[in-house]
This record gives C-alpha cells, structure tokens and sequence, in this order.
C-alpha cells in the first residue's frame, strides 16, 4: 500500500464518505492499522507463537489447550484474552473520564503500555535466543486492545483496527453491493483498513529477519508515540 493510494482513497472519502471510514480520518485509519499489523508480527515472530491481535484464535487455543492436556499453553492464551479485554476496558474509562480527544487517549495509553513491554523484557530478561517472555507479550496484547479504542461511534467502537475477519467479511459484502449496484465507497474503506494491516504484518515481517524481539517492541513503541504526537492534532470527541 503506497501514500498515493492512500490519498486517492482519501480524496474519493473527502467527497462522499467510504463505508467503515469515519469523516475525515482516512489517513488516521490507515496508520493505526499499519501499527496494529506490526505490533502483531513482532509479538508473533519473536514469541511461542502468541497472538495478541487475534481473540478467535486466543479463544480455541484456550479451549483445545484444556483436551489435549497442554494446560501452559491454555492459561497462555486465557491470559492473553484477560490483558487484551482488560486494555479495552482501561482505554474506553480512560477515554470518558479524561480525554476528549479519543485517538489521542488511545494512543497514549497504547505507547505506555508498549513501553512498559520494552522495560519488563529488558528487567525480566529473555528466555533464550530472540524471543520474548510470556510478561511483556501481556503488555503488548494489552496495548492493542487499547488501540482498538481509537475510533468509537455511540459508545461503540466503529473501526476495530485489528479485528481483520471482520473486515474481510465486510469488505466482501461491499464487493457484493458494489456489483448489484452500488458504489466503490462500499468496500473501498475496508479495503484500505485490510491493505493497511497487512501492511504493517509486511513490514513486522521483514523487520523480524533484521532484528531481534526486544528492538522491535522499541520500533512499535516509537512508532506509537508518533501516533501521539498525530492524534493530538484531532478534535474527535470521546462519546
């Protein structure tokens, strides 16, 4: 995905709203899915294979787990669930009580919680080789629940930024509506949304071959911090 797609996409977006994209913040959408796309590859590239973008697959290693008696591997992701859900939950009381601006609340509070990855693994100390300890992979599933808080609607959150099986399914419907009719703005927002995550796995992806675990946490924690620094300049409210 290039910025002049995402321009193009945006222009098209300033006209007449896309789909899945509030007003206005199309290249907003586009970097905080890049972030949760990197975010995702670093933990899963440099970890037991944890998933800290993916509740679904959370969910069956959770369960499965249990029958087939690999109970680490079950409490691992029961953990996962609990740090992800409980950065949701932090991010949105956050977001109510004590910023208006709610891209910026979530981006603060994803940064903090990637930099206390950073430290944890630095003070904890590293099981062996590149990967990461199960703590600061807590933070980090913690983070990206926070992120999922940027963008809410009623109360609601309106882009869950990595929640990509739902964007697909989405993004499918649109194609549908678009050929019986309809216009590319049905399906060019989730479109982007997708091209944007898997953008930011791309990128997880190539870093990992260069860098071990712990540089890339500082990456995604740098790259979060200018999140800040962007979403300061909103006047999105909080709900």
């Amino acid at each position: 995905m290039t910025a002049t797609t995402v321009k193009r996409a945006r222009d098209l977006g300033n006209r007449q709203p896309l789909r899945g994209i509030p007003a206005g913040a199309m290249t907003m959408v586009a970097f905080l899915s890049i972030l949760a796309g990197f975010i995702g590859a670093a933990a899963y590239t440099h970890s037991a294979g944890y998933f800290v973008t993916f509740m679904t697959g959370n969910t069956e290693r959770a369960l499965l787990g249990w029958f087939d008696g690999d109970y680490l591997l079950a409490v691992g992701a029961i953990s996962l669930l609990f740090a992800f859900g409980l950065g949701v939950f932090v991010a949105s009381l956050l977001r109510r009580r004590l910023w208006r601006n709610g891209h910026y609340g979530a981006s603060v509070v994803t940064t903090v919680a990637l930099a206390a990855a950073v430290v944890v693994d630095y003070v904890v100390g590293r099981t062996g080789g590149q990967e990461l300890d199960f703590v600061p992979i807590m933070f980090v599933a913690f983070a990206v629940g926070a992120l999922n808080t940027a963008f809410v609607k009623n109360g609601e959150v309106s882009v869950p930024l990595s929640y990509v099986t739902g964007t697909v399914v989405k993004l499918g419907q649109g194609i549908e509506s678009h050929v019986s009719g309809g216009s590319v703005r049905d399906w060019l927002g989730y479109g982007l949304q997708y091209a944007a995550f898997a953008t930011g796995a791309l990128l997880g992806g190539v870093m990992s071959m260069l860098v071990g675990g712990e540089m890339m946490l500082i990456v995604a924690t740098g790259v979060s911090a200018s999140a800040i620094l962007a979403t300061s300049r909103s006047n999105e409210p909080a709900p």
